[in-house]
């Protein structure tokens, strides 16, 4: 639902229009039924460096995928849903490096801008003037003075505790800058959509790798959020102390809770190189274009071939209040619904419409092994309760819950059957999935889910487990703030 409001607006009029945009309908999940319909005569095709597979080649790698993974088919089903829904197709040859938290990626993402010889594209909720953002800026500025190319959309909320002379010295040296639906009125040029929301993080080098996953550009992130002892992955990232932006509240990412200065929050990103890369540029672009952000020469290198990297198939989905279905959503439904054998879910902000968790219920009583690891302590507290005032259900289903202790959890991740994965900007709330902009890239094969398994593992060992019995015996304090925001939860 989109509102235009004239510049001369007055602020009581600006604060209705923002009520009425929250109180908006969202964009809904496709019908499955509809969808299992479609994707009875559907035969995907793969994409490779070299052009389209045939639907023949490409069931046959499917079809080999779901026979590893142990499932009947799984991936045939769910894939072709996902294909009539999206525009962005699967492709192969990939190779998908899962990072864990934000010194990890920071470096990862470091050393990748400094090898950029054309362009650096950022797309990003929170680009925070603290330590971590000043270093990333400062690499920008370098490659800047060298000559490559460099967009950056952030988001105006996101962004709100950002120094403006933080963002202009960049523009300075020659960065384009878009800000996303600006906060003031004033600043706007059409239409004032204060509700709607660039929640992406992704960062594009010479359309070879990319970056997408939680992670804003925020002191928040900077360390390593496993105890001492804890976690065994190979993606794990060694601790290290932050500074905490003073402007965290402010941004809205933090729901009013920032961790201690020793923890960094626990968040999940991916760096991706191959061909599937060019999906991800595309998804930029349409986004540039839409928001009318400076002219750059998109055939001057911006979609430069890229050759094949390794051998994982990828799909890079982008999520906006404009579709008329929510892809991101129907995605998880489908994947959701057609799980054999087992479904683990990391979420930051879990506050789900009724059909993500009739679907999760249902998988839990035909035998599917659903577990969601979910925020403990920390977050905003409506946000928090709302969420748990749905753990009866989906206890008395089967579901396993556990609540996370530690630092704060910000990573949005799932692996369904031990062969499809996905990791994000994406959370499981009305906000996430009506009112921002999202991405998210889905992986197919056993190696990427065994190592998102062995990740979802460690964070097990520092959550606590939610049992029915123990949930029965909550205290009405708890059972009130559960109902009071339960009442809110399509704000929130």
């Amino acid at each position: 639902m989109r509102i235009a409001i004239p510049k001369s607006s007055s602020l009581a009029r600006a604060g209705a229009a923002l009520l009425a945009s929250m109180l908006a309908a969202c964009a809904p999940a496709a019908d499955l039924k509809e969808a299992d319909e479609l994707n009875a005569a559907a035969s995907p095709a793969l994409e490779s460096s070299q052009g389209t597979l045939s639907a023949q080649h490409s069931r046959r790698i499917l079809e080999a995928l779901s026979r590893q993974a142990g499932v009947n088919q799984f991936l045939l089903r769910h894939v072709a849903v996902e294909e009539a829904y999206t525009d962005s197709p699967l492709v192969t040859g990939n190779r998908v490096t899962l990072l864990r938290d934000g010194a990890q990626t920071y470096r990862a993402m470091d050393e990748a801008m400094r090898g950029a010889r054309h362009h650096i594209n950022v797309e990003v909720y929170t680009f925070a003037d603290d330590q971590a953002g000043r270093e990333i800026a400062s690499t920008l500025v370098e490659r800047l003075r060298a000559g490559v190319e460099v967009n950056v959309i952030y988001d105006s909320v996101g962004c709100i505790g950002t120094s403006p002379e933080f963002l202009d010295g960049l523009r300075r040296e020659g960065a384009r800058l878009l800000e996303y639906h600006p906060v003031s009125p004033a600043s706007v040029r059409d239409e004032w959509k204060l509700d709607h929301r660039d929640h992406r993080k992704l960062l594009i080098v010479d359309n070879r790798v990319a970056f997408t996953g939680g992670i804003n550009i925020a002191d928040d992130y900077s360390g390593g959020s496993f105890r001492s002892g804890g976690g065994s992955s190979s993606g794990q990232s060694s601790g290290g102390s932050t500074s905490m932006s003073a402007a965290a509240t402010s941004r809205g990412e933090s729901d009013g809770s920032r961790p201690s200065p020793k923890e960094a929050w626990r968040d999940t990103h991916v760096r991706i190189e191959g061909p599937v890369v060019a999906e991800f540029q595309k998804l930029f672009r349409e986004q540039w274009e839409k928001e009318n952000g400076e002219a750059v020469n998109w055939d001057g290198g911006y979609f430069a071939d890229t050759a094949s990297a390794g051998d994982q198939i990828v799909r890079a989905i982008g999520s906006t209040p404009d579709d008329e279905v929510s892809i991101i959503h129907t995605t998880f439904l489908s994947a959701i619904r057609r799980a054999e054998k087992s479904i683990f879910i990391t979420q930051a902000y879990f506050v789900p419409d009724q059909e993500l968790v009739d679907q999760v219920k249902e998988a839990a009583r035909r035998g599917v092994d659903v577990q969601m690891i979910l925020p403990g302590e920390g977050g905003f507290w409506m946000t928090r309760f709302a969420g748990r005032s749905h753990f009866r259900d989906l206890l008395e289903a089967g579901v396993k819950l556990f609540e996370r202790t530690g630092p704060m959890l910000h990573a949005k991740t799932a692996v369904i059957d031990g062969v499809w994965s996905t990791v994000g900007s994406t959370n499981f709330d009305w906000r996430s999935l009506a009112k921002n902009d999202e991405i998210n890239a889905v992986v197919l094969g056993e190696s990427f889910a065994a190592e998102l398994e062995a990740m979802f593992r460690d964070d097990l060992a520092q959550s606590v487990e939610i049992t029915l019995h123990d949930w029965k015996r909550r205290g009405p304090t708890t059972r009130i703030k559960e109902f009071s925001a339960r009442i809110w939860e399509r704000l929130l």
